[in-house]
């Protein structure tokens, strides 16, 4: 596999785990680095993922990843960062973190692979473009950046 092959295995991973999320978020294409033999891909989410659900959240991506065959490597509980770092069975890292203001990052590493040149990605991003640096989470869902937690099911009687 080449750099251009890594890269598009890091979009599919990344396509794949947001695609589990429900309902959807926005996010737009980040940047994209290259090191001596590997290639990195970033994306950011442009949902604001409240403090209540952002254990919700991560919980979705952690219970796909696991059934992907992912091996979940750490997981941070921290309230102000969490984050969750796994490896899939073909050495590719992958990370989601929440950061300041519910703003979620994905990050996905190639293992090494041939060097070659490296296109932007193919598929466009679900919101809005932006000019320059990426403003903090402004998109609104009703239920990612709900302040309630989200509701369990109802005990049976």
């Amino acid at each position: 596999m080449d750099m251009q092959g890594a890269a598009e295995r890091a979009d599919g991973m990344f396509y794949a785990t947001v695609g589990a999320i429900k309902p959807e978020i926005e996010w737009v294409h980040d940047a994209t680095t290259t090191g001596s033999c590997d290639v990195t891909r970033y994306w950011t989410v442009m949902t604001v993922v409240s403090e209540q659900r952002r254990g919700s959240f991560l919980g979705v991506i952690e219970r796909f990843w696991k059934a992907k065959d992912y091996r979940i490597g750490m997981v941070n509980p921290s309230k102000e960062m969490p984050e969750i770092i796994a490896t899939s069975p073909d050495g590719f890292g992958i990370s989601v973190l929440i950061g300041y203001k519910g703003q979620a990052f994905f990050e996905v590493t190639s293992p090494c692979v041939d060097k070659s040149e490296v296109a932007e990605p193919a598929k466009a991003a679900n919101g809005r473009m932006y000019e320059g640096e990426k403003p903090l989470p402004n998109v609104h869902s009703d239920f990612w950046s709900a302040e309630s937690p989200v509701p369990g099911p109802t005990p049976s009687s």
